[in-house]
């Protein structure tokens, strides 16, 4: 009997003695299953400038309201408008074509998060290209290539050819030393264009307003020099799709532009993040 007490005895002292060494935390039991600490995410913010390049575009230009139009320009050729001159003017820095980021990245190995993007690109059609154009004005029809010079079109998304988008980021470590981290970011997403487009048909000139005008989806990928885990320096290449379904033309606004193209962007900047 005296065995069995004993026996008895060391094992309570034994379960003591885990206990005491190695404490359960509140809340560290959820129906009798031990719960691991909570994961620590991180957000970040993200401000950077942009080169753009556009494939040609077929560009519908149509009003059956105040007018009598129906044309299409096809394979016009665009290009886009830094406005670099004096950007580091803390008044210009939203006049060049730039883009800001707010995301955040999940779990202590920061390796997977999600973002909203507005990225401001600016548009503009050539002038005086000579191109395609097929249609019907005011009960004339043509097809034929043309000089398009502004008095007769011009058209730019320059306020801007903007996409509003919610990216899925994922992130890969590829090199890592003590207070600098050299990392590969990949995005995927889309979302509404709120752009404002400045035109003139048969010298009708109209400027804005920003609204939607359509929609827009694309990927990215480029490198993060991550500095002392708060500061990081960026560079992407982003390819994009854009679709105009909405855009207005004329001085009362009751003609339609639609049109749809390709665009491939340069991104480079700089960030804060902050880890909760």
């Amino acid at each position: 009997m005296k065995k069995y007490v004993l026996l008895a005895s060391l094992l309570g002292l034994a379960s003591v003695g885990r206990a005491q060494q190695a404490p359960m935390a509140p809340n560290a039991m959820l129906g009798g299953v031990p719960r691991p600490g909570h994961d620590h995410g991180a957000v970040y913010l993200n401000w950077s400038y942009n080169r753009d390049w556009y494939t040609k575009s077929d560009i519908r230009f149509k009003n059956d309201k105040s007018d009598d139009y129906d044309f299409t320009f096809h394979d016009a050729v665009a290009h886009d408008h830094p406005s670099m001159s004096d950007f580091w003017k803390l008044s210009n820095l939203t006049v060049p074509q730039y883009d800001l980021s707010v995301g955040y990245m999940f779990h202590d190995k920061h390796d997977l998060g999600i973002e909203v993007s507005w990225n401001h690109l600016k548009y503009v059609v050539d002038d005086f290209q000579t191109m395609r154009v097929s249609g019907n004005i005011r009960g004339f029809k043509f097809d034929r290539d043309t000089v398009v010079t502004p008095d007769f079109v011009h058209l730019q998304h320059t306020n801007g050819n903007n996409y509003l988008m919610v990216n899925l980021v994922k992130r890969w470590q590829l090199l890592a030393g003590r207070h600098v981290v050299l990392s590969g970011i990949g995005k995927v997403g889309g979302g509404p264009m709120i752009s404002y487009t400045i035109s003139s048909i048969f010298t009708s000139h109209a400027e804005g307003p920003f609204h939607y005008e359509g929609w827009v989806a694309g990927a990215s990928g480029g490198v993060r020099l991550e500095l002392y885990k708060y500061f990081f320096l960026n560079t992407d290449f982003q390819g994009a799709f854009a679709n105009y379904t909405n855009s207005y033309i004329g001085a009362d606004r009751l003609g339609r532009v639609t049109h749809h193209f390709g665009s491939a962007q340069w991104i480079y900047g700089f960030g804060f993040m902050v880890p909760l």
